[in-house]
């Protein structure tokens, strides 16, 4: 006889799967994802702030050992005379070129002679181009100390260190110099300094010693800023010329040609 209990049906494949959804939660994955970019993101600009951050306050504490050892005093008008590598030159002031001459530099990059009756910006500014020697040169008769690079040896980190010694700081330049014999070359005037090391700790004593040092330069109290469009414009800079000077190039014994500037222009320096 035939039972009266029914068998329970098996729920088909289909019928088990929407039961299965219906008992898990539905995963948010993208807005997952976009909250774990956001966080990588920030952790990754707080990382580069925080190493910048390091970077400068460890150059501050380099340049106040350095300020406390180097600057000038009574008793010792040159501190760079106790740094090793410094060479000096001895250069007469004041010979002025046209901004269409050269001149035939002793010294590469050069640190005296005579030079362009119009100086380069030097107040705190950093140059992405190499900029006309005959410039340069003026803005150290000024006091400026020119931290020039080989752009093929110093980039990345290195040329950052570079720029914190440099940017926004008064009576301070920078720029690639093509073909630099060592990665890093300091002038000011009649005096340089060449290393291989970025961090070299002369770097920071070179420019505590020289920055501006009246015993040292010839045009005490002349000014660092720019001119302007038409004589130099510290945007559009007077490119560096690589060629070897030509036979018309002024030597350095030049004692310079009348009116090669208008000297009324920014205080007659």
């Amino acid at each position: 006889m035939a039972s009266g209990k029914k068998g329970k049906k098996k729920p088909n494949a289909v019928t088990a799967a929407r039961g299965s959804a219906v008992g898990q939660k539905n995963i948010p994955w993208l807005t997952i994802l976009a909250v774990t970019s956001i966080l990588a993101l920030a952790g990754a600009v707080f990382g580069y702030y925080y190493v910048a951050s390091s970077d400068s306050r460890e150059q501050r504490s380099r340049e106040e050992v350095a300020s406390e050892q180097f600057s000038p005093s009574q008793d010792r008008p040159d501190p760079s005379d106790d740094i090793e590598g410094v060479t000096q030159h001895r250069y007469a002031a004041g010979a002025h070129v046209l901004p269409n001459e050269r001149v035939a530099y002793d010294q590469s990059p050069p640190f005296g002679g005579p030079h362009d009756g119009f100086w380069a910006a030097c107040t705190g500014t950093v140059y992405d181009e190499p900029v006309r020697n005959e410039n340069m040169v003026h803005s150290l008769e000024h006091g400026a100390v020119w931290v020039a690079y080989n752009p093929d040896q110093v980039q990345g980190e290195d040329l950052e260190a570079l720029r914190l010694r440099v940017e926004n700081k008064p009576y301070m330049m920078m720029s690639p110099y093509p073909d630099l014999d060592s990665k890093v070359s300091l002038q000011s005037w009649g005096r340089q300094l060449k290393t291989d090391d970025v961090r070299d700790e002369r770097i920071d004593q070179f420019i505590a010693a020289l920055l501006r040092n009246p015993n040292t330069y010839p045009e005490v109290g002349a000014s660092c800023d720019a001119l302007g469009p038409g004589q130099f414009d510290p945007d559009n800079p007077p490119p560096f010329d690589p060629s070897e000077p030509g036979e018309d190039a002024k030597p350095m014994d030049y004692q310079g040609t009348e009116n090669a500037a208008d000297e009324s222009v920014g205080g007659g320096q």
